[in-house]
């Protein structure tokens, strides 16, 4: 994320829905391609390949060191995955950026996987393994910071992730020449050659080896082996197996929740409402202690019909579960709060609490156009904090704010929104308004 307060002229560009468009230097277009970006799937407005060719295209025209932080600040501040490793591959292929490679892609890699799937898409365009290795050999940079990766990784990681597919975790050993730093890590390598990596416990390896669904949920939730997210992603499934409301609502009550946000807690109740309860109350106990925003806000919220969008191709979350999920933590940590909803028209919401705001949010009007301009125009006061949550598309000319403005984009589109002075926050991350709330500090 970024503050990108950088002016520029309207040149003729226009946005998917026709309003006059923002445009943006090559760092502000890469980074909001970026930060929303999941590896060549199709957005609303935009098709996936197009957006990873210009990500490709824009690395060449920015700062090395620019390239380097995008793509750690996209893994480890956004969670993303795919998209920082597809930054490296460019920078691999750039002249300039290649004596950075090493130390970001072991950055950037923090899963045994990534490794496997670093390659893939180094090669994605050549068909098979030998053919790969002669047709595009792999950079010394990159050979580096994939060793550099490796030895991160203990026994109970790689046995969890070495997955069958074109590329596994020994092909990255022979390619890399990794060396290990310990007789320890030696013995654990070699099994992993060989193929006699205990196999790790795990839902998923209990799941493919014909266990029970049932009893093998109530073992992990019993022996405390299920994280969060896998918690939540797994309660459709724990339900159509038979486990009882009583023991996932155990396990919500026990689930660490500092690291999870709103917007999971709605995803998940969309696919599994009968635990809703449960999951409301694991939700305000995530956002005890957070720190507070101060002053007066007004919230908007788009709710047109491309926010029902999927996050991703094999995502269930929304991104109006993003949105919804951010009006919880506001509406919870807000000194004074107001919370509005645009399409054709604005709309105010009641200021309700939990999964009963989201209804209010979701509720509110018809999922139709998108008249972000009107919106602002009608709400925006001076004195009070505006943030705007949007795929940053809109019929109609966007207004600067009258105040401080934030404009928050969970789409990838090449053009944005809004003339004048908006603070633009690309990219939707689990710490977007720690940021609002830390820059305003720094200010």
């Amino acid at each position: 994320m970024a503050k990108l307060n950088i002016f520029k002229r309207f040149k003729k560009a226009r946005t998917h829905e026709g309003a006059p468009a923002k445009t943006f230097s090559p760092e502000q277009q890469l980074r909001r391609s970026i930060m929303n970006f999941m590896l060549w799937e199709d957005e609303f407005y935009e098709d996936g390949e197009a957006i990873a060719d210009r990500i490709q295209a824009l690395v060449p025209k920015v700062a090395p060191e620019t390239v380097a932080q995008i793509a750690i600040d996209a893994r480890e501040k956004s969670k993303l995955r795919h998209a920082p490793r597809l930054l490296v591959r460019a920078m691999a292929a750039s002249e300039k950026h290649r004596a950075l490679v090493a130390s970001t892609l072991e950055r950037v890699i923090q899963r045994p996987d990534e490794m496997t799937e670093f390659l893939a898409i180094y090669w994605s365009d050549v068909i098979g393994l030998q053919q790969q290795r002669k047709k595009r050999p792999v950079p010394a940079q990159v050979k580096k910071g994939l060793a550099k990766a490796f030895a991160k990784f203990d026994a109970y990681q790689l046995a969890k992730y070495d997955r069958d597919g074109p590329v596994r975790l020994r092909d990255v050993l022979f390619i890399t020449h990794a060396k290990p730093a310990n007789a320890d890590q030696a013995k654990v390598w070699k099994q992993l050659v060989d193929g006699t990596l205990a196999s790790p416990d795990t839902w998923e390896v209990q799941l493919s080896g014909g266990a029970s669904k049932k009893e093998t949920f109530e073992r992990l939730i019993a022996e405390k082996k299920l994280g969060a997210l896998a918690l939540l992603r797994n309660l459709r499934g724990m339900l159509h197996a038979g486990v009882t409301k009583k023991t996932i609502g155990r396990a919500l009550e026990e689930m660490r929740t500092d690291r999870v946000l709103p917007y999971r807690f709605i995803a998940a109740a969309r696919y599994a409402p009968d635990v809703e309860p449960e999951l409301e109350k694991a939700m305000f106990r995530a956002l005890e202690g957070h720190k507070k925003l101060e002053g007066k806000t007004r919230l908007l919220i788009d709710v047109s019909g491309s926010m029902s969008a999927p996050m991703s191709a094999r995502s269930e979350m929304l991104r109006l579960d993003a949105a919804t999920g951010l009006a919880a933590l506001v509406r919870e940590i807000a000194d004074d709060v107001e919370i509005f909803t645009f399409s054709n028209d604005v709309k105010k919401v009641p200021p309700r609490r939990g999964f009963a705001l989201r209804d209010a949010i979701v509720q509110s009007q018809p999922h139709s156009s998108t008249y972000l301009g009107k919106a602002v125009t009608e709400i925006d006061e001076k004195g009070t904090r505006l943030i705007v949550i949007t795929d940053e598309q809109s019929h109609d000319t966007v207004p600067a704010p009258k105040g401080k403005g934030y404009m928050i984009n969970v789409a990838s589109a090449k053009n944005g929104v809004g003339a004048g002075n908006w603070t633009r926050v690309d990219g939707f991350s689990e710490a977007v308004i720690d940021w609002i709330i830390a820059q305003e500090n720094d200010e």
